[in-house]
Formats: C-alpha cells, structure tokens, sequence
C-alpha cells in the first residue's frame, strides 16, 4: 500500500507525472520501478522532460512518511491471497477527515462494501485546514493492515483526487454556521459543488459513479452533474438511502418484526423534512404494509414526521449528528448498485428526473424507487401504486427543489432563475443534517 500526499499541485504537473506499474500514481508523488531510465546520458531529448518529473517526484517521495512511502512490487505478493482479487478501483472521498468520513473510510478499506475479493485505493480530499487531519486519517489506515487496500493519495485540489475516479463520494460540504440563511447556505455548497463538478469532468473515469452526501445533497448533486457535461447523468446519485433506512426501521418497530423482513421501502423528492417515505408502497413480511399496521393516522401523523425529523431527535439524545448511520447508508447506497436488487424490491437514490413516468418534472435531482441489475446502472420503478395523499407530498417535495435550483440556477448554465428562499421561507432543512 502507499500513501500519495498532494498539496497546492497543479494538474499539469500531475499529468507529467509518469506511472508506476504497480499502482495508479496521482500529482507529485511516484514509487520506484518506474518505467524510464534517469540516468542515461543517451537518453533521448523526447524523454528528458520525463525523467526531470520523475526525478523531482522521487525527491518528494523521499519526504513521504510510514509504510506509504516504501515503494514495492504487488507481483512478489502472497499469489493464493490475490489470485481471485478483481482490478483495484479507485474511490475518490471528499471531507475525508470529517465525521462520516471517519466511519466510512474504514468499512471500504475492509473491503465490507464492494466486497472481499475487491483492491481498493483511496483518494482523499480535504482542505488546507484540514490537511494534517488527513495525514492522522492515513496513519490510522495504515494501522489498520487491510490487505485490500492498496493505495491512499491524500490531497487538497480536486483535479489531482479525482483524477481516474471510478467514484466519487462527495460527502464533505459546509455546514451551516450560526445565523447563516438556508439560502445562503445553498449559495456557498453550490459554489463547491460547481467546483467539484467540474473537476470531475476533466479527470474521473468517464463512467465515475457520484454520491453526494453534503446537504442540500439533492440540489448539490444535481449541480455537480450539470457541471460534468462528460459524464453519464444517471451516474450522480444524492443520498436518500439513510431516510429509506429510518423508515424502515420504524415500520419495524410498529409492526412488531425485525427490519430484514420489511421491503419495497421507498423515499420520495427531497433530503429534507418534505421527504415522502412511502407506506401506500411498503411490505412486511410480503404484505402491504398497510393490511400489517392497520392504522392511517399513525402513518400520516407519527410514521413520516417522525423518519423525517429522526436526525434532530438523535441530537437531542447525545449532542452529535448522525455521522455513522450516515456512513452504512452510503455502504448500502454502493451496495445497491453493485449488487441486483431482489425482485420486487427498490431501494431510494436521488437521481436525475429526466424521463420519469411520475409527472415528476425534468431536470431535478429527485429521490425515486429504483432498482439495479448490479451492474452499477438502475432503473426507475414504474409500477408504485400513487393515491392522492401521496401525491400531494410529492408534489411538495418537488416544488422545493424546484425553488432550490432556480437559486443556483446561475451555477448550472439554467436562465431565468430567481431565488425565492428567504428569511420568511420555512426552514425545512433535516434538523441536525444543514
């Protein structure tokens, strides 16, 4: 394994940068065995400027720390450990030495979430603030001894993180500060994601798949995609699933019965408190769940208030926010794409609206049921049964983030937009989660 540590380099000096054989070198920092001889006095003028880079690159290589300095070659490895390991794939982490991060990092580094026979590297972005965090986040890797994971790049440019991503889990944004308008708060993540987006349409893997985390995560999803023309847009997905999990886990509760037996649990619209958990759609034990929980006041009244507003009610319990449910529902999120859904079952993602059959207007980033073949791509569910109560917290939902993406419509390359959040506007953030 080696750690990668890039900090204020520029991408064309990450793209000078020739190649290790063994692992996927990113911005100012090289291994040895590198394909270029150095010190040749023949060696032709084509290939001087290569040899420069790679000589400056084993200098700061040099000043490297621990065990991700030391170069080595993944041939003289144990052969029956790695003879059914897949290609390593590289994960890009954004916020990586934040709370979540702190939970997550360590189920993909063991290989927990795209599973046992799976190399993974990990390519860490955070900030000059934080940059030292980072570098106490990779010590802590590097303890760890997981043998599937090969590489760790620590950085603050997302042009050199992202570079050759086959994901991207977006799940550092600003959090909102005292005093600070929602509006505003949309404003200065919607600049990071445009940012961020960008970025990953010049250097990931062109089938990069994107999960945003960072709230407003519908509407900075959907920013970060309109930002990455190059890439597919079904491929940014905004994180819903922890929602689809509370619900879940209450109708469980109600109902008197362990939560693997509860399905077809879908969220709809918007990772807010207008988010529409499903019950019209859910299952217990194979039944509707409504013929298990013979109650509709409880549904409409308790049930999705309560899933809504779980993030608040945990604060309350111990002063901190939900930052390791966080981290599994992203687990499951990955999960979900890379693993077929059972028939007859979904699970919840904020992806683009385009084509939906729901009346859902095109261009938002909107929670549906889905399903995967777990090749990585999905579908939307077509067959979820609408009645009118549902409809109307749907619509709801969807106003919202209507009115958010005409406040980055400016973000977006979209004309005519005019934020109408304001001081007066409610405030319908997830408590604990803005």
């Amino acid at each position: 394994m080696q750690l990668n540590l890039q900090k204020n380099v520029g991408l064309a000096q990450k793209q000078a940068t020739a190649p290790s054989p063994a692992f996927n070198v990113r911005g100012n920092a090289m291994r040895s065995k590198l394909p270029v001889q150095v010190a040749s006095k023949a060696a032709s003028a084509k290939k001087a400027p290569i040899a420069r880079a790679v000589a400056e690159a084993e200098d700061k290589a040099s000043k490297q720390f621990g065990v991700f300095r030391l170069s080595y070659d993944v041939n003289n490895e144990d052969k029956e450990m790695m003879k059914n390991w897949k290609k390593t794939i590289n994960v890009a982490v954004t916020g990586a030495s934040g709370t979540i991060a702190n939970h997550l990092l360590f189920m993909l580094a063991s290989g927990e979430v795209y599973g046992k026979d799976q190399p993974i590297a990990l390519q860490l972005l955070g900030s000059e603030r934080s940059y030292e965090a980072l570098e106490g986040v990779a010590m802590e890797l590097e303890d760890s001894l997981y043998p599937l994971l090969r590489e760790v790049s620590i950085g603050i440019d997302p042009y050199e993180i992202f570079a050759g991503a086959d994901w991207a889990l977006m799940v550092g944004a600003q959090p909102r500060g005292p005093g600070m308008e929602r509006s505003d708060l949309i404003q200065k993540n919607g600049q990071i994601f445009q940012v961020q987006g960008r970025a990953l349409n010049e250097v990931a893997d062109r089938n990069c798949k994107v999960i945003v985390v960072g709230n407003p995560c519908c509407t900075n999803a959907l920013i970060a995609m309109e930002n990455a023309p190059n890439l597919p847009r079904k491929n940014f997905h905004a994180l819903t699933r922890l929602d689809e999990n509370r619900a879940k886990s209450q109708l469980a509760l109600k109902a008197g019965k362990f939560y693997t037996s509860v399905s077809r649990v879908a969220v709809w619209g918007n990772h807010s408190t207008t988010q529409v958990p499903d019950f019209l759609n859910a299952k217990i034990g194979g039944l509707p769940a409504m013929n298990v929980i013979r109650d509709n006041q409880w549904f409409k009244e308790h049930f999705t208030p309560k899933v809504a507003m779980r993030g608040g009610a945990l604060i309350k319990k111990w002063g901190r926010s939900s930052a390791a449910s966080t981290a599994v529902s992203v687990a499951d999120s990955i999960r979900s794409l890379i693993t077929p859904t059972p028939p007859g079952d979904c699970f919840s993602s904020g992806v683009i609206s385009d084509g939906n059959l729901y009346g859902i207007q095109e261009g938002l980033n909107f929670s549906f049921p889905c399903r995967s073949k777990g090749d990585g791509d999905y579908e939307i569910c077509n067959d979820f049964i609408i009645d009118d109560w549902l409809r109307m917290k749907i619509k709801a939902a969807e106003d919202e983030l209507i009115q958010e993406r005409d406040c980055v419509s400016h973000l977006i390359g979209r004309e005519g937009g005019a934020c109408a959040i304001g001081p007066n506007t409610p405030d319908t953030s997830v408590p604990g989660e803005n």
